[in-house]
């Protein structure tokens, strides 16, 4: 009954008492019995017992008038959910019980959304591809033989079979963009702050950027709107916390306004960025149809520095993930992953002359990147630099006939906004000869995320990828 319904279609249901809510989630489990298992998205599970005993509790008036109530979620295992291990994919935390809620988790509940467990992450949220030593990696919707990115890749794999309705995910380095180029499915980095995060632990907010923002996955731009309304806004455990003058819910362009909108196609960036064969095509090709829309489509050969923007990521990006480690007492830092050591050592070899260097490189990329803005609503790249691989590799060694040298040269094509700090989605451009899909990065100017998501409601009205859905098996 619920298969074909959207998410603002079941909610009205429970809401006029067609559907109670317990039907609901009954409806996700059994998808999640059926598919999870080839799919291995959702991981720490909760026992149903305890998933009815919290509907039943929630299960009144007053409750029924949220936005989420009757939605079963699972959060990413990097976010903490009371009594349950936050595990971060890595065995030495197994048993690591959280004994509060992230932010983020608290919000959902308080909109009524029934957490049923958690996403599966690249161990430590480290590398674009979701697999870790404790559940091993998460396959593709489309092909389960092959990968569903990352870090959240439990979470962008989960949405787009349908098991649970819209999730959370984190995106240091296109951790919710790249999971939503693979799954045909939208994924959101919004301006830093605009989903807050407990920051009263990180001691460098005004030495070092801010590299992770909490994000979003849905099937479509409406759905995604519902969640982000319940999750937006400022709190005082985060000084960088925002609040954002409207809806997204609301948020809207209109047919004229759409037609005005100027979008910049970087492209490769200058030939800076490798591709396999057929990314490239498959976004000119959509931005083609959108020209269609009298949308004017520029192709920009932009003066930006790839190589500064690269070297000053790398620095940041260590530095952060040497410092996280830090403070994670570990005993034997040998017990991470190779991606992970290799963050580590390269932080903890960063000094102060090398903070400023990229501090200075970050400042140039931003003024070349305004440049550009200028003439331009928005920029748009690829959302992936290699179509969905072999879920068994722990990360691409090379695109094409070109060799790669260092891990996370693959997923470099989504440092712009991260460094940045622009609001960015990604979008679905279609599925190449091999049924994979593949999608594009629409980048927006920083706090101008209400107008990206009303960007992307247009978008998908034209093309209705969330139509499209993959052919599941158990």
């Amino acid at each position: 009954m619920l298969e074909n319904k959207s998410i603002l279609e079941i909610t009205s249901l429970i809401k006029s008492k067609e559907i109670s809510a317990k039907e609901v989630v009954e409806f996700y489990l059994e998808r999640i019995k059926k598919y999870n298992p080839a799919l291995n998205a959702i991981v720490l599970q909760k026992e149903e017992e305890q998933i009815f005993h919290e509907i039943n509790l929630n299960d009144n008036e007053d409750n029924k008038s949220k936005p989420l109530f009757g939605l079963p979620l699972a959060c990413k295992d990097l976010f903490d959910i009371e009594g349950i291990p936050s595990t971060y994919g890595f065995p030495p935390y197994k048993n690591n019980i959280a004994k509060k809620n992230s932010l983020i988790v608290d919000r959902l509940i308080n909109s009524g959304a029934i957490i049923i467990g958690k996403t599966n992450t690249a161990e430590l949220g480290v590398g674009g591809h979701t697999t870790n030593r404790l559940f091993g990696p998460t396959s593709n919707p489309y092909d389960v033989s092959k990968s569903a990115a990352g870090s959240s890749g439990g979470a962008g794999a989960a949405v787009a079979a349908g098991l649970i309705p819209f999730a959370d995910g984190t995106d240091m380095m296109g951790s919710c963009r790249g999971p939503a180029a693979f799954a045909n499915i939208y994924g959101f980095r919004p301006t830093t702050g605009l989903i807050p995060t407990d920051r009263s632990n990180e001691k460098n907010l005004s030495k070092l950027p801010v590299l992770t923002s909490p994000g979003c996955f849905a099937k479509n731009p409406i759905e995604m709107a519902v969640l982000l309304d319940c999750i937006v806004g400022s709190d005082q455990l985060d000084p960088l916390s925002i609040d954002i003058n409207g809806s997204f819910k609301e948020s809207k362009i209109t047919d004229k306004q759409f037609s005005n909108i100027k979008v910049g196609w970087l492209k490769d960036m200058n030939n800076s960025y490798q591709f396999e064969n057929g990314i490239i095509n498959m976004c000119e090709t959509k931005l083609k149809e959108l020209e269609k829309h009298n949308i004017l489509i520029e192709s920009l050969q932009p003066k930006i520095n790839s190589n500064h923007m690269w070297d000053s990521w790398t620095t940041f990006r260590a530095k952060s993930i040497f410092e996280d480690t830090e403070s994670m007492n570990l005993k034997n830092i040998e017990e991470m992953t190779p991606q992970a050591i290799w963050e580590y050592k390269k932080g903890a070899n960063i000094k102060d002359d090398d903070i400023e260097k990229a501090i200075n490189q970050k400042d140039e990329c931003i003024k070349e990147v305004d440049d550009v803005f200028k003439k331009c609503d928005f920029l748009i790249l690829p959302s992936a630099q290699v179509f969905p691989f072999d879920k068994n590799l722990q990360f691409p060694k090379k695109i094409n006939h070109f060799e790669l040298d260092t891990y996370h040269r693959w997923i470099e094509v989504f440092i712009m906004s991260s460094l940045l700090d622009l609001p960015t989605i990604t979008v679905p451009v279609g599925f190449n000869e091999n049924g994979m899909p593949m999608g594009m990065q629409i980048i927006g100017k920083k706090f101008d995320d209400l107008k990206l998501i009303a960007f992307t409601k247009k978008y998908e009205e034209i093309f209705n990828f969330s139509k499209i859905k993959p052919e599941l098996s158990n």
